[in-house]
């Protein structure tokens, strides 16, 4: 009976440092988020003392991190960043950190001038600057995403990395009936996926996760029966953004599904 008991004790004892042990494994994750307004969360809402950054609580960033009780979160991303920023941005990277994610790309190739042009102009100026617009992705964007991520790498040698996309906004053929017209819809969409395309090489030839959020929004595009997108909104930095929705349904799901 003594055995038994001296058994039963060392058990329940075992267990308990296995559950210390877990709970201490996730609280000590030191994430940070960097990158542009889609992981600031710009559209969303809630930005708290954030300022020009519009850092929401509602964007994928926080409720990632607050779902795991993350100590440690850093959460540099802000509205208009581009590559250049994001470098700025690595500067809380260290040896410590051990969790990164980033979005960045849409602002260097010129996401606020394509969706200016293709709603102040007619549908052949739309289609020709989303061409010029896929001409720098193609060409111009690859080297500076190269220089992000190796850049990530060097500054957080034991960090899992991931990248994160951008969706495509319109569903062709959808409920709309008023706003850009099909044509137009159909030349952003087609810039989205070069986008993605380009972001997703490069972050696989760095090594790192790519999360590709054309296939969770497909569905709840603008023009959808379900819009996890903001369309032409006020304030007018927050169009073409993902909502709370957008942000929780979509982004949060996918950044999950590869992070366990």
């Amino acid at each position: 009976m003594k055995t038994f008991r001296s058994l039963a004790v060392f058990v329940v004892a075992a267990l308990v440092l296995v559950g210390s042990a877990v709970t201490a494994s996730a609280q000590a994750v030191s994430y940070v988020a960097l990158g542009d307004s889609y992981s600031s969360g710009v559209g969303a809402g809630d930005y708290g003392d954030s300022g020009a950054c519009k850092r929401s609580a509602n964007a994928y960033p926080q409720l990632w991190a607050d779902a795991r009780g993350v100590s440690d979160f850093q959460f540099n991303a802000c509205l208009g960043a581009k590559t250049g920023d994001v470098l700025a941005q690595s500067d809380a990277l260290s040896e410590a950190t051990t969790f990164v994610t980033v979005s960045v790309g849409g602002n260097d190739a010129g996401f606020t001038d394509v969706m200016t042009d293709c709603t102040l102009g007619g549908d052949q100026a739309c289609v020709d600057r989303v061409e010029d617009a896929k001409t720098y992705v193609n060409g111009t964007l690859p080297g500076l995403l190269d220089d992000v991520y190796s850049t990530l790498r060097s500054k957080a040698p034991n960090a899992e990395i991931v990248v994160l996309g951008y969706p495509r906004f319109y569903q062709l053929g959808g409920s709309c009936e008023a706003g850009l017209s099909e044509a137009k819809r159909e030349a952003i969409n087609s810039g989205a996926d070069t986008l993605a395309d380009v972001i997703g090489a490069r972050a696989g030839a760095a090594g790192f996760t790519f999360v590709d959020v054309r296939e969770p929004f497909t569905g709840h595009e603008i023009c959808s029966p379900d819009w996890w997108l903001n369309s032409l909104t006020w304030p007018v930095d927050e169009s073409y953004h993902p909502n709370v929705n957008g942000q929780a349904l979509g982004y949060l799901p996918a950044l999950e599904a590869v992070t366990g």
